[in-house]
């Protein structure tokens, strides 16, 4: 069944078929097969997929990142790590590195942090001589931190499929994005070591001081979203709300965020909000035939022959989501093999939301990786590099992330007592 289900689901994403109607179509595929067909039960189904009050955060968050990047939040990010770093060797990469860290606590969105930090830095990497591979490619790398630290979309999804806490989930990805910072850091400091690049000139303490001022207010709002949320001040939906809110006063603020731009900031988010809520209903029809199916209880009772060790079993898993971040992208991935990974956690006592935070790294690795890697391409469209070319400048982050992720799985207190203790 679990064949039949997966081979029907890639075949049709093979053919070019969008990811939620190939979801929804294999799913039937199974329920015919099983002799349950029913449209009435699927169009339950779906509606109820999208009948949950915490994916509301979704369309904030998504409008949080599309006002930051109309709004003149990116540009004075950018400046205020630029005045920081931007003198020292390879130094717009630290650039890179730190907008990266504070964008990925404003939207929550790989593919709009990323869009939003290459259109600034690319070009302006690229004529101070860098090499425009490794440079996109660690615009990249850098942009699908956005994932991991809250506020997390992915996290949401996660949360919401697998019942776990989602202002857990938000603060036990705290330290693996801290990780994963630092990587990028260590990595850029040995290959440009010893590279004199056209440095930008040292800003003194004043002009300093001066850019982050301007930027003060948008660096304001991660720490609002974390204290609030460790506070218990507001729920994650609620976390969405704020942000939204408050990005939208500070560009109101900046005064740059014209009627025309607030025209496209909706419609972007309308766009991006409709394809995540239909992949989501779709998956809730998903879900309904494998749990009918009983492929979870099938594959537990595989797997326990296999072996008695969650730390093996959490390896084997995290392979498995390698290569299916590969094929798939991260929320239908998420969306998908939750509800048939489940049970085997459970039976293995592997804590959902330790798990839920490493599914999340490792499907976001997916997203610089090809053939389906949406970051990568969003990096390739603007860096106008084709995406072999591409994934060969990405390749010393890819193995840093790899090692952070082996890291995790060896020894899991990493995650799991900051998670705790945080939240």
């Amino acid at each position: 069944m679990l064949l039949l289900f997966l081979g029907s689901l890639f075949f049709l994403l093979f053919l070019g078929v969008p990811v939620a109607l190939s979801m929804l179509l294999s799913a039937s595929i199974m329920l015919y097969h099983l002799d349950m067909f029913d449209t009435q039960l699927i169009t339950e189904n779906f509606v109820m997929g999208t009948n949950n009050f915490p994916l509301m955060a979704i369309p904030f968050f998504m409008l949080t990142g599309e006002i930051m990047k109309h709004g003149g939040i990116s540009e004075r990010i950018i400046n205020f790590a630029t005045s920081m770093v931007g003198h020292i060797k390879g130094g717009l990469g630290y650039v890179a590195i730190i907008s990266g860290l504070i964008f990925a606590g404003l939207s929550g969105s790989a593919v709009a942090d990323t869009a939003a930090l290459g259109a600034i830095l690319i070009p302006m990497m690229v004529s101070k001589k860098y090499d425009a591979a490794r440079s996109t490619g660690l615009i990249c790398a850098a942009g699908i931190i956005s994932v991991v630290i809250p506020p997390s979309i992915p996290m949401i999804i996660y949360g919401i499929t697998a019942g776990a806490s989602i202002t857990k989930l938000f603060m036990g990805g705290t330290v693996p994005g801290l990780l994963m910072v630092s990587g990028l850091w260590f990595v850029w400091k040995i290959l440009y070591r010893n590279n004199d690049l056209s440095l930008e000139r040292k800003q003194s303490g004043k002009e300093r001081w001066c850019a982050f001022k301007k930027a003060f207010w948008p660096l304001l709002l991660p720490v609002i979203i974390i204290v609030g949320l460790r506070g218990g001040i507001f729920t994650p939906t609620e976390a969405g709300v704020v942000a939204a809110i408050y990005a939208g006063l500070v560009s109101a603020a900046y005064r740059e965020l014209t009627l025309a731009k607030l025209r496209e900031v909706f419609i972007g988010t309308i766009k991006t909000t409709s394809m995540v809520m239909f992949v989501a209903a779709a998956a809730m029809i998903s879900a309904f035939a494998i749990t009918v199916a009983q492929i979870p209880t099938e594959l537990v009772q595989t797997i326990k022959g296999l072996t008695d060790s969650p730390t093996i079993l959490m390896l084997i898993i995290m392979l498995f989501l390698l290569l299916v971040g590969c094929v798939m992208d991260l929320i239908p991935a998420v969306l998908i093999f939750v509800p048939v990974l489940l049970p085997l956690l459970r039976a293995y006592n592997i804590d959902i939301a330790y798990f839920g935070i490493m599914m999340v790294i490792n499907l976001s690795i997916g997203l610089i990786t090809p053939p389906v890697g949406t970051v990568l391409y969003v990096g390739s469209g603007i860096s106008k590099l084709g995406i072999g070319k591409l994934s060969k400048g990405i390749s010393p982050f890819l193995l840093i992330y790899a090692i952070i992720m082996l890291l995790m799985v060896f020894f899991p207190n990493i995650v799991i007592v900051p998670m705790n203790w945080l939240s």
